[in-house]
């Protein structure tokens, strides 16, 4: 039976009240696989009473026990202790428990092909100080739990597509991250997992430059030139319809979105702000490359609303909506 692991990640923010309102509704009933938390009943319990929210939970002791979704329960597996239950408040003594929680999602749905992991946001500052120093996000942990060898990261909506050359690291660094051999395993990536996880037929894929104009033939960087049009030319050459490298700065107008199935940016804030401008709350983060399903929400852990006010459930519903598909 397929089945859907949750990460609610970071304890003080709204990942958790994301499920806990989501549970309220009939949503869940909708999806065909059983939709597990895993979490602290003390979290759960304590943050529900504080959202003034009415549910039934039921903790599992076993994956395979758990039942069709019903709206008003909430079904959980607990993994570890959550040190500080309390909204809004960010605690590095619980950072061992968001990454005990992410390991074993993580760990299941490697075993298990037809069980997905769903993330909520984290606080990778929050993580880090919590003696994970070299954490860097969700995409580059699942890559080195799942030992695999190249991940891209994309975010998706209904509207756009954009996949990551590189990720959570410092401008300073990504040109010397663009490298032909790495753009031409991301390009082959995207284009696999855009037929074989998103069902698209036949991918177009736009590359954007990461110079100003994309380089104007050297003048303004030759990135461009020595690295990307290569790579480019050389997943042409295997029958993959990407572009050679465009400037970013028009690569979004009505016409390119028409024609383009995902974009590939250079770097993280490349991109990123045109799809969350047009489709903030209902894009999602998804990891391509590797052996699991995983998605997430597009967003951050909102700390000023978590425990307040009930969050926008969009993100969380495509979320979950394309983990279940992808497990088809």
């Amino acid at each position: 039976m397929k089945q859907l692991l949750y990460s609610h990640g970071e304890p003080a923010g709204i990942g958790v009240d994301l499920i806990l309102h989501l549970s309220k509704s009939k949503f869940l009933e909708k999806i065909n696989a059983p939709f597990v938390c895993i979490a602290d009943s003390k979290l759960l319990e304590s943050r529900a009473k504080i959202l003034g929210l009415k549910l039934k939970f039921i903790e599992l002791q076993q994956l395979e026990k758990a039942l069709q979704n019903k709206a008003g329960i909430v079904q959980f597996i607990k993994i570890a202790d959550c040190k500080d239950p309390s909204p809004g408040k960010l605690n590095p003594n619980n950072a061992k428990y968001v990454i005990k929680n992410l390991n074993f999602g993580i760990k299941e749905a490697s075993k298990n092909k037809k069980i997905g992991l769903v993330t909520g946001p984290i606080q990778k500052s929050n993580i880090m100080d919590g003696g994970f120093a070299g954490f860097q996000g969700h995409t580059e942990w699942i890559q080195k739990k799942t030992k695999s060898s190249n991940v891209v990261m994309l975010l998706s909506s209904k509207k756009i597509k954009v996949a990551l050359a590189t990720t959570h690291i410092p401008l300073t660094e990504v040109t010397k991250n663009i490298q032909k051999a790495k753009l031409i395993k991301i390009i082959k990536i995207l284009h696999s997992d855009l037929k074989n996880k998103l069902g698209i037929k036949d991918p177009k894929i736009t590359v954007l430059g990461l110079n100003p104009h994309a380089g104007e033939n050297g003048k303004i960087g030759e990135e461009e030139i020595r690295k990307i049009n290569p790579a480019v030319k050389a997943c042409r050459d295997m029958g993959i319809n990407a572009s050679y490298a465009i400037s970013a700065d028009t690569a979004f107008n009505k016409k390119k979105l028409k024609e383009t199935d995902a974009y590939l940016a250079m770097y993280h804030d490349q991109a990123l702000p045109v799809l969350k401008a047009m489709s903030f709350g209902e894009a999602i983060n998804i990891t391509l490359g590797t052996s699991i399903v995983r998605t997430s929400v597009d967003h951050g852990t909102a700390l000023d609303v978590a425990g307040k006010l009930k969050p926008n459930l969009g993100s969380i519903k495509e979320a979950i909506k394309a983990a279940e598909v992808q497990l088809q």
